[in-house]
């Protein structure tokens, strides 16, 4: 099974030349392979544009395909039949009208018939309409930049990279439209929501060696944040193993079954309600600096996941959730609902939805090892971007074919393929200046207001303070909340 390789800018489409088999049968063009840079162009960076508002940083809508191969297990079964059963978040009248719109192309071919089953290398595109959430409005601060590297200071609520509903909100689009800082290679990534020293290599040289010095556990890193209570005076080493429950969500927890790993933890301060604490993560594993702190009944005190009351009363204390797996990911996407914070998760009501192509891999750590991702071309990621470089694997970004939100609209089916396109308005009915901003027909998004996060909700008190290598030392200033006479 053909699937799309790291890319660059290259285009993943398949030969532009068509032709009819023998027996009339319909002709796949091989599949092309992809160069293996991992640069964002002009054209990518152009697809729209920033506004701030609130102290958010907002982006304008706009027009966007994913793309994928043909999966395995898609190969004899039809469109309507895929769509259907993996790609629920839409209704199929939603998947007629973006056919008859020319929002679906396979082999570069629009689609007029769903009915037309699928071969293998198959490349399907969707054009959608794409909304990012917000993100705070606060500078990446640059640190450090040189021949090699790109060290900067990441601001909370901010992907690394693209992934699921974020590509222009991320630090490497916002580098690369802002300071001209292009061609990076991710040395190692952070949390969304955590902030601190972000490395980036230069070139693939100096990316690999700074790699083989995170390998053989040569690379120091210290964090900062602020717990709940009273933390002991003492220095507490937490080697409890982590096990990931949900790659979706992004929830991991202490289980025998985990991955093992070790913080060693020392207070800085305490002021009589939360304690300032340094981190020194020994291992890489996703959350492991948030799930210990949990763990040890000290969960940072602004945690969006890991100190919730769907954890229950001791708030996963000890190891003490008195739920399944099931029944804590229900629970805390339910409180977060109930707050409208779910982009504070990075997911959405349609990726809940979502079928079979979305499910979670289960306790299975290895399951997407194998998957390749593709930058330009990616369609949505898991929330579990690690607090530090030694990562068990590469994030794995999935090349499916996702839609717009869902559309609960009944005139979809009469919705003209010549559709009328005007300005999209933003979320507090100010046009705005002109850019590649539209209202959609067919985006249910557009339709839609959704109540702004504060941008005090985007923070969390969790802050990569230091990196040290074999060469190097990065340090960022600490931040305003691990201050000793910090007031909430």
């Amino acid at each position: 099974m053909a699937e799309p390789g790291p890319g660059g800018e290259g285009e993943a489409s398949p030969a532009p030349k068509k032709r009819r088999v023998a027996g009339g049968e319909r002709y796949v063009p091989p599949p092309r392979k992809l160069s293996t840079g991992v640069s964002f162009g002009p054209a990518h960076f152009a697809e729209t544009s920033y506004y701030f508002e609130g102290g958010l940083r907002k982006v304008r809508p706009y027009y966007f395909d994913f793309r994928t191969y043909c999966k395995g297990r898609w190969v004899g079964r039809s469109l309507l039949h895929v769509f259907s059963t993996e790609f629920r978040a839409q209704p199929l009248a939603y998947y007629r009208a973006a056919a008859r719109a020319g929002r679906l192309r396979l082999n570069e071919e629009p689609v007029r018939d769903l009915d037309i089953v699928l071969k293998n290398n198959d490349f399907l595109r969707n054009t959608v309409h794409r909304h990012e959430p917000p993100v705070t409005a606060q500078p990446i601060q640059i640190l450090v930049e040189d021949d090699e590297v790109v060290v900067v200071d990441k601001p909370s609520s901010l992907p690394v990279h693209p992934c699921g509903r974020f590509r222009h909100n991320t630090v490497i689009f916002i580098l690369g439209k802002e300071h001209d800082l292009k061609e990076l290679h991710t040395i190692h990534r952070l949390d969304r929501m955590t902030s601190g020293v972000l490395m980036f290599a230069k070139t693939a040289e100096v990316s690999k060696r700074i790699d083989e010095q995170v390998r053989e556990r040569q690379l120091e890193k210290e964090y900062v944040c602020r717990v709940v209570g009273e933390f002991p005076e003492n220095e507490v080493v937490c080697e409890e193993p982590i096990l990931v429950v949900s790659y979706k969500v992004g929830v991991c927890r202490v289980d025998p079954k985990g991955k093992s790993c070790k913080t060693i933890f020392q207070r800085l301060s305490y002021n009589g309600k939360t304690s300032v604490v340094k981190c020194l993560p020994r291992t890489g594993r996703t959350h492991q600096i948030r799930v210990h702190l949990q763990y040890l009944g000290h969960p940072i005190v602004n945690d969006p996941i890991y100190n919730m009351e769907a954890w229950g009363p001791a708030r996963g204390k000890g190891g003490k959730i008195d739920k399944t797996d099931e029944e804590l990911l229900k629970a805390l996407v339910e409180e977060h609902r109930s707050k409208q914070s779910l982009d504070i998760l990075g997911i959405s009501e349609e990726d809940l939805n979502s079928g079979a192509e979305n499910k979670d891999c289960g306790n299975s750590s290895d399951c997407t090892k194998s998957a390749r991702a593709d930058p330009i071309h990616e369609s949505s990621c898991p929330a579990k971007d690690t607090e530090d470089p030694e990562r068990d694997a590469k994030d794995p970004e999935r090349n499916d074919v996702a839609a717009c939100p869902p559309n609960s609209d009944s005139n979809l089916e009469t919705l003209e393929k010549n559709k009328e396109l005007g300005s999209c308005e933003n979320q507090d009915g100010q046009t705005g200046e002109k850019s590649s901003e539209e209202k959609d027909p067919l985006c249910a998004e557009c339709k839609i207001t959704r109540r702004d996060p504060s941008p005090k909700e985007l923070v969390m008190f969790l802050h990569a303070l230091r990196y040290k290598g074999a060469e190097f030392e990065y340090c960022s200033k600490m931040p305003a909340w691990a201050m000793e006479d910090w007031e909430e």
